[in-house]
């Protein structure tokens, strides 16, 4: 019977779109923390939300595709020694993050959807972007996007909050614990203990 080999690396796909949605994340953050807190210009905060709305909407589709990837190619498992709460915790976390990856482009569309303004979404000014089904047509829609927006703003947070808790956790197993934790999802960089096994062959 031919047994799969584990992998001890994510693939190269998944690699990739990993950073990719962590740029997009961190341009999303830092556009949604400038257009609704900074003073800006009314035009530029105009273009401020289109940049918003299309790098959401790409991140989504990531998303997307880094979920369809997971279906069929096993991720690296955790350190053996890595208790078992620990990697239950892990796992929640994780989880939780793909959640709010995908739940979050998903209420900022429907919150654009909703919107009395009937804003069109045109993707980085040039693909155009269609609104969700209904919510165009809601007799209340002021009253529906004022919800969508409030759990977008603390969803952002959510968000925030638990992206620190993941790079903690990955930081944490690189310089404190030196495992493979962290270097499974890095590009390019020596596994940890490498320079000193190599001398000592």
């Amino acid at each position: 019977m031919r047994t799969v080999a584990t992998p001890r690396r994510y693939t190269l796909v998944a690699i990739g779109l990993h950073w990719l949605i962590a740029l997009g994340i961190l341009a999303l953050l830092g556009i949604g923390l400038a257009m609704t807190r900074g003073s800006l210009p009314p035009m530029e905060r105009f273009a401020l939300y289109q940049w918003h709305k299309s790098v959401g909407l790409t991140v989504l589709v990531l998303m997307a595709i880094r979920l369809a990837w997971r279906l069929f190619h096993r991720p690296p498992p955790l350190p053996e020694t890595m208790p078992k709460a620990e990697r239950r915790a892990a796992g929640a976390a994780h989880l939780a993050l793909y959640g709010l990856l995908v739940a979050m482009p998903l209420v900022g569309w429907a919150m654009v959807s909703a919107s009395p303004y009937n804003i069109p979404t045109v993707l980085y000014g040039v693909i155009p972007w269609p609104h969700l089904p209904v919510l165009p047509e809601l007799p209340n829609k002021a009253a529906v996007e004022g919800a969508l927006k409030l759990a977008h703003s603390y969803g952002a947070w959510l968000l925030i909050a638990l992206l620190l808790l993941h790079i903690g956790a990955a930081l944490r197993h690189h310089l404190v614990l030196r495992d493979d934790t962290l270097w499974r999802m890095l590009p390019v960089v020596p596994r940890p203990g490498a320079k000193s096994e190599a001398s000592s062959r």
